[in-house]
């Protein structure tokens, strides 16, 4: 069962996992409820601190931002497109000596590439510094479909430039940074590792898939909807599920999507609520009729889980009600994914509708994700920041 990947169960995984620095650096996450986009704030500038708000996203290699929006442009130091730095940045090519990075912006169908020159300047993490951060500026078209507060993104990708590696390479300090994106108020982002404390939660394990790929993929290796397995192709869960920090709800290939809704509408009507008319871009919508919340607080709907490989084989991964429907207008609730099309690009992205209020680690040290058990059902949340296990 799920206990064979806890934490706490092996002395020799609890060790190699608990493997992290006294220094903790920590830094905020705040979510844009319009948008439905999640960003954290970061000072950069010698000269004069400047907040500036990035978002969060995980398939980004390098961080970039307007750097207009920097209260001092005198000592930011061009990168040589004949550096080192240069050579090992992705997407990287030249104007003359000047290093230039070239990305796609994480929003939109077909999304542009955002172009612009390589930079160093000293950044600051929980009070310390990091004296040669190393970003891009992009120019102010390119941030457009940000929320107006934003002024870039910040890179997370597990590439050799992201903002959680450099701070992790110039600290010294293991290789590793945790999520924890708030529903509201204000949640944390954890780099080097999280220190224990009260009120800690259990975390369970499953290996990154192809890290190399530039995206964390996790393999899936079944659906259940209320406890039942879906009768899906193995063909379909192939290429795994990818997780999104900017993509606000899971995204399903067709198949997948009409399995999950049929088996969750079925379930869903046997405790009371009723079919009602869809709300873009859902498609299954329901009225709360005679369901309620359980004592818990949590909406009382059928449970969703991803079955993913664990080290004695398959764990779970729970979704409950607050993670699974999102409501719509007084009374009308949605199944909270996506339906992505016969034949996408990707099979699977987890969206943050289904990440909030869960704690999310990355290790590159073992090449392990751990996820934590729905904060909620511990009586905690984001964004009273909770410890792990």
């Amino acid at each position: 069962m799920g206990g064979l990947m806890r934490l706490t169960v092996s002395l020799s995984m609890f060790a190699a996992i608990t493997l992290t620095s006294q220094a903790q650096y920590l830094l905020p996450i705040t979510k844009d409820e319009p948008t439905k986009q999640f960003y954290t704030t970061l000072d950069i500038d010698s000269a004069a601190k400047s907040p500036v708000n990035l978002l969060l996203d995980l398939q980004t290699s390098l961080t970039w931002l307007n750097c207009r929006k920097l209260k001092s442009l005198s000592l930011l130091r061009l990168v040589t497109c004949q550096s080192s730095t240069c050579k090992s940045i992705p997407g990287n090519g030249c104007d003359g000596n000047t290093c230039l990075y070239r990305q796609p912006t994480p929003l939109g169908v077909t999304p542009v590439v955002t172009t612009g020159r390589v930079v160093q300047d000293r950044a600051t993490v929980s009070k310390a510094s990091l004296p040669r951060f190393t970003f891009s500026c992009a120019e102010e078209k390119r941030i457009q479909g940000l929320a107006p507060q934003l002024a870039g993104v910040i890179g997370l990708s597990p590439g050799q430039f992201p903002f959680w590696r450099q701070v992790t390479s110039a600290f010294n300090i293991i290789p590793k940074f945790a999520l924890c994106l708030p529903s509201s108020g204000t949640g944390h982002f954890y780099i080097g590792g999280v220190k224990g404390g009260n009120n800690r939660v259990p975390m369970t394990l499953t290996p990154l898939k192809n890290i190399g790929s530039g995206d964390y993929l996790l393999s899936v290796q079944s659906f259940y909807v209320g406890g039942s397995p879906l009768s899906l192709s193995p063909s379909l869960l192939e290429g795994g599920a990818r997780l999104s920090t900017v993509v606000p709800y899971t995204v399903l290939q067709t198949d997948i999507y009409n399995a999950l809704a049929r088996s969750f509408t079925q379930k869903a009507t046997k405790i009371g609520m009723f079919e009602a008319p869809g709300h873009a871009p859902f498609t299954d919508c329901f009225d709360e009729g005679a369901s309620s919340r359980n004592k818990r607080g949590l909406k009382n709907v059928p449970v969703i889980e991803i079955g993913v490989p664990g080290r004695a084989g398959e764990v779970k991964w729970s979704f409950h009600g607050e993670n699974t429907v999102v409501r719509v207008m007084e009374t009308v609730i949605c199944l909270a994914f996506v339906d992505g099309g016969k034949k996408p690009k990707e099979s699977m992205v987890i969206g943050t509708h289904q990440l909030q209020d869960y704690m999310i680690d990355f290790d590159f040290s073992t090449t392990l994700m751990a996820f934590s058990d729905s904060l909620l059902l511990h009586n905690t949340s984001c964004s009273t920041r909770p410890s792990r296990k």
